[in-house]
C-alpha cells in the first residue's frame, strides 16, 4: 500500500509536545540541576587556579574547561562522563513507553507517520542536551568574565560553541543508541541496564583492553623497548581500537579545539605537522578543526548508524491496539 502525503507530517508536533514533555520532566531537572553545581564548583576552583598558575592568555576562557586543581576532574571530563547519562535518561524509553502505555497505535492512527514520530522523538531530546548545553556555556562565560574581568575574543566564543557541537554529536550517539534500545526492548528497565552497561564498557574498560588487544593483534618489537620506546606498529592498533569508544572521539577533538596549541590527537609524531612550527604558538581556528574533523565525522557517523539501524527496527515492528 502505497502512502500518502509527506513522510514528514506532523513533525513538528511531536517536536513540540516531545520538547515540552523533556524540559518540564523531573528526570531532566534532577540532571541539569546535578550538572550545573558540579560545573559551578569545578569553574570556581579553576578560575583560582588560572589566576595563581597563567600569565597572559589571549585563550584564557577556554581554560576554564580543561583547566582544575584536579585535572581528572576538568569540566570536559565531567562532562564526557555525564553526558552519556543525560542522553541515556533521556532515550531509554523513548518508544517502549507508548507501547507499555498503548498509546502507540491511537499516535499512529493520526496522519503521522513513524518517520515523524521517531525523528520527532530523536530532535527534541537532542534539543533538550542542546538547551542546556548552551546554558552552561553561558554560566561558565558568565563566571569567568565576573571573577577574572576578561571578555572572550571572537575566536574563543566560536572555539567553544564549536565545541558544543562536538559535544551534541557525542550525545547524539548515546541517545541514537538509548533510543534503538528502547525499540528493540519492550521493558524499559533492560534498555538502560543494557545502556548504561555499554557505557561502562567504553568508558571504564575498553582503555584498559586496548593495550593487550593491540599487542596479540602486533606483538611489540622488544628492540624498540631496549631503547624505552613503543613499537609504532603496536601504537596505530592501539589508537585504531581506542576510537571505537564515543569517549576518546570526544576528548581528542575537544583537546584540539579548546587547547589551540594542540597540533595532533594521535600519540605517533607526524614531522610534517610540525614543520616551520614555532613550540606553543596557537593555531588558527580553521586549522583546529582540520585535525579534529577525522574525530567529529567518526562522531556524526556513529549517530547516523544508530539512528538508522533504529529506524529500520521501528519500521519493521508490529503495532497492535
Amino acid at each position: 500500500m502505497r502512502r500518502e502525503g509527506s513522510p514528514w507530517q506532523g513533525l513538528g508536533t511531536v517536536y513540540v509536545k516531545e520538547l515540552s514533555d523533556h524540559l518540564s520532566s523531573i528526570r531532566m531537572l534532577v540532571l541539569e540541576i546535578l550538572i550545573f553545581i558540579i560545573a559551578c564548583a569545578i569553574v570556581y576552583f579553576a578560575i583560582d587556579s588560572i589566576n595563581q598558575t597563567t600569565a597572559e592568555d589571549p585563550f584564557v576562557l577556554l581554560k576554564l574547561f580543561t583547566e582544575s586543581r584536579m585535572s581528572v576532574f576538568s569540566l570536559l571530563a565531567i562532562l564526557s562522563f555525564m553526558i552519556p547519562l543525560m542522553a541515556i535518561a533521556l532515550g531509554f524509553d523513548l518508544v517502549n513507553s507508548e507501547h507499555n502505555r498503548r498509546t502507540l497505535s491511537r499516535i499512529l492512527s493520526q496522519p503521522i507517520y513513524r518517520d515523524a514520530l521517531l525523528a520527532g522523538k530523536f530532535l527534541a531530546a537532542l534539543t533538550t542536551i542542546g538547551i542546556s548545553l548552551i546554558c552552561l556555556w553561558l554560566l561558565v562565560v558568565g563566571m569567568g568574565m565576573i571573577r577574572m574581568g576578561v571578555p572572550p575574543g571572537a575566536e574563543e566564543v566560536a572555539r567553544s560553541l564549536a565545541f558544543i557541537g562536538v559535544t551534541l554529536a557525542y550525545a547524539g550517539i548515546w541517545l541514537a543508541f538509548a533510543m534503538l534500545l528502547s525499540i528493540l526492548s519492550r521493558s524499559a528497565a533492560t534498555a538502560v541496564l543494557v545502556a548504561l552497561g555499554f557505557w561502562l564498557f567504553f568508558t571504564l574498560i575498553w582503555p584498559m583492553l586496548v593495550p593487550g588487544i593491540a599487542g596479540t593483534i602486533a606483538p611489540p618489537d622488544p628492540r624498540y623497548a631496549l631503547f624505552g620506546y613503543q613499537d609504532p606498529v603496536t601504537v596505530q592498533w592501539q589508537e585504531l581500537l581506542r576510537r571505537f569508544s564515543p569517549n576518546e572521539l570526544f576528548n581528542g577533538a575537544s583537546i584540539v579545539l579548546l587547547a589551540p596549541d594542540t597540533r595532533q590527537v594521535s600519540q605517533i609524531v607526524n614531522l610534517t605537522q610540525w614543520q616551520g612550527a614555532i613550540l606553543g604558538s596557537p593555531l588558527p581556528l580553521w586549522q583546529s578543526l582540520a585535525i579534529a574533523w577525522p574525530q567529529v565525522v567518526a562522531l556524526i557517523a556513529g549517530v547516523i548508524v544508530l539512528f538508522v539501524a533504529g529506524y529500520v527496527a521501528f519500521q519493521r515492528q508490529e503495532v497492535r491496539a
